[in-house]
């Protein structure tokens, strides 16, 4: 990369939970040049039959540490059990399955015709009194995920895509030997198909009147228990499937990523940028500070590397001639495990020639507000009772001057005294040297670091409404160009939201000697 240059770069990281989208976002400068990341939940495809419904009896048992060899007993014994009560139910199942087959009936079926999702008849049938029934032909299919039976009547609740739907079985409406079937090989956790006419029931629970139905997938273990739910956060990540089956809200959020996806496409085209896919495998990990994976290729007889960054080949982009460049590609760290962290994620970075990190906060607005609206169809929105309002243009200031409203403390008054710098950051914060947060100022090389320390501890809480904050200090700003007018800073800014760090952006350092 020395011997051709780039022209200026911005990078962005956009992460999206809950229906709240969290931004991160970094802007480099290498003449005028603009990349981004966009950080997105792992997404996990559904599944029907027997893999879908094997968490039931999943059990947890928190002890103290004096009874953690009780607590191996009783795990032990608690996982037999549950493992003995699935096997019991399974074998169970594969005995109706067998019967069915027996009978002639598929419990495995090729297709079946469906008229209306649940959520459609729900609207399409909203005005239909109690207690009338309506003539229309339907038909539905779906999970079922609750039932009742009482004599000659039988209610099932159906689940799709969409929502729920009640199936009413009458033994009259049904014949004998069908509603026998029905009540006899119909489990919770099946995939059901039902054809008949539309009922609203004296309660007013709108249902589909059954005239027929086929099992179309018949599970071998039951769902995760109705009151209890999924409750295995261990579990949940791991088999996202059953975590969507036993919590039907999560499905809702992989929308709402397919929506701002959707909706990141749409802003980076409307802006010039053209997408483009570089390698994953990669013959160095470059582009960022972490530990990649490691495999090998056996026709080149060398070892590859799982990329850690888009960065490198999107640079080479630009050095080719491409202007806006972007890519939404899989990311991988071999790095550490948590609800928050995982080594595999998605991101969305782009760079644009010939701009600054002052048209990166610009382009930063663009895509979060474009987003919010996709999802919410506005711009003020509630996340965790908090009122978070996203109406352009949003606050801009420095980092110096926000540590001197909340502590009072100029620290360019300071100079390079780290000596100064440590001991009035050490009062502001409240802490002595031989704490975790003393020993963390203490260990700042640079009177930048301290502020940085201070800024983290005392005002990213603070910042709830979106603020760029900008001109951070050289020392924690390596890749990012010298600012073209305070020395000792640079050109670079991070958004936040609600205390939280959502992007990173900068003028990039073009200059290859300076690199």
């Amino acid at each position: 990369m020395e011997a051709w240059r780039m022209a200026c770069t911005t990078s962005l990281h956009l992460s999206f939970k809950h229906h709240f989208l969290q931004f991160a976002s970094k802007t480099t400068n290498t003449n005028t040049n603009t990349k981004r990341f966009v950080k997105l939940r792992r997404c996990c495809s559904s599944s029907s039959s027997d893999s879908t419904t094997n968490t039931n009896t999943n059990t947890n048992t928190r002890v103290s540490n004096n009874n953690r060899n009780n607590n191996r007993r009783s795990s032990s014994s608690s996982s037999s059990s549950s493992t003995s009560d699935r096997d019991a139910i399974r074998s169970i199942r594969l005995q109706k399955v067998h019967d069915l087959k027996t009978k002639g009936f598929d419990p495995y079926a090729y297709s079946w015709d469906r008229t209306h999702s649940a959520n459609q008849l729900q609207f399409i049938y909203n005005n239909l009194p109690n207690g009338h029934t309506q003539q229309d032909s339907v038909s539905v299919a779906g999970r079922i995920v609750a039932r009742r039976a009482f004599g000659k009547l039988a209610f099932l609740t159906l689940r799709d895509h969409s929502g729920t739907i009640q199936l009413y079985c009458d033994k009259e409406r049904l014949s004998d030997d069908p509603f026998e079937q029905l009540k006899s090989f119909v489990d919770i956790g099946d995939i059901l198909g039902a054809c008949g006419s539309i009922k609203k029931t004296e309660k007013g629970e709108l249902s589909v009147y059954v005239s027929s139905f086929a099992i179309l997938t018949k599970s071998l273990l039951p769902l995760p228990d109705k009151y209890h739910g999924l409750t295995d956060i261990d579990k949940r990540y791991r088999q996202r499937y059953v975590d969507m089956i036993a919590n039907p809200e999560v499905a809702g959020l992989f929308r709402i990523r397919a929506k701002i996806v959707s909706e990141l496409r749409k802003t980076m085209e409307s802006l010039g940028f053209v997408e483009v896919e570089t390698p994953v495998l990669q013959g160095s990990a470059g582009g960022a500070e972490a530990r990649p994976f490691v495999t090998h290729h056996n026709a080149l007889g060398r070892d590859l590397y799982l990329r850690i960054a888009t960065e490198l080949h999107l640079k080479r982009m630009l050095v080719g001639g491409f202007e806006k460049v972007y890519e939404i590609g899989r990311i991988f760290r071999n790095e550490g495990l948590s609800t928050r962290h995982n080594p595999e994620f998605t991101t969305i970075e782009m760079y644009e020639a010939y701009s600054d990190y002052e048209s990166m906060m610009n382009i930063a607005e663009e895509i979060i507000t474009q987003c919010t609206l996709a999802v919410h169809g506005k711009l003020t929105i509630d996340y965790q009772g908090m009122e978070i309002c996203l109406e352009r243009p949003w606050r801009r200031e420095t980092m110096h001057n926000l540590v001197r409203e909340v502590t009072g403390i100029d620290f360019l008054q300071l100079g390079d005294d780290v000596k100064a710098a440590k001991e009035v950051a050490a009062r502001a914060i409240g802490i002595d040297h031989d704490s975790k947060g003393g020993s963390s100022i203490e260990a700042c090389l640079s009177v930048g670091h301290v502020l940085n320390e201070v800024f983290e501890t005392l005002v990213e809480p603070t910042l709830l409404q979106p603020t760029f904050v900008l001109d951070y200090p050289i020392e924690i700003s390596p890749l990012a160009k010298p600012h073209r007018r305070h020395a000792g800073l640079t050109e670079r800014f991070e958004l936040y939201v609600y205390g939280r760090e959502l992007a990173n952006a900068f003028s990039e350092l073009t200059d290859p000697v300076d690199q």
